[in-house]
């Protein structure tokens, strides 16, 4: 399931250098995630690292894009082919 900014964001920065796979980016207001790279850090650690370095909590499970780790696994291993 790729992981979503919710509008509490207040754009502090520290979440996008501590993704692995450059999801995140800056959006027209707020921190965005690209679901087509997000793997939750799964295949890189055991938490996903912007949730663990957010200072205010803003980061959710995106319900439109649930997955499996073995699809994030897949999707992790397409992204390294790129």
């Amino acid at each position: 399931m790729s992981l979503k900014i919710n509008e509490l964001c207040v754009n502090c920065d520290v979440c996008e250098p501590a993704c692995p796979n450059q999801a995140i980016s800056q959006g027209e207001s707020i921190y965005v995630i690209d679901p087509a790279r997000c793997t939750e850090c799964v295949g890189h650690y055991d938490e996903p690292q912007c949730v663990v370095v957010c200072p205010v909590e803003c980061i959710d499970k995106d319900p439109q894009f649930v997955e499996s780790e073995p699809q994030l696994l897949e999707k992790l291993r397409r992204l390294q082919q790129e």
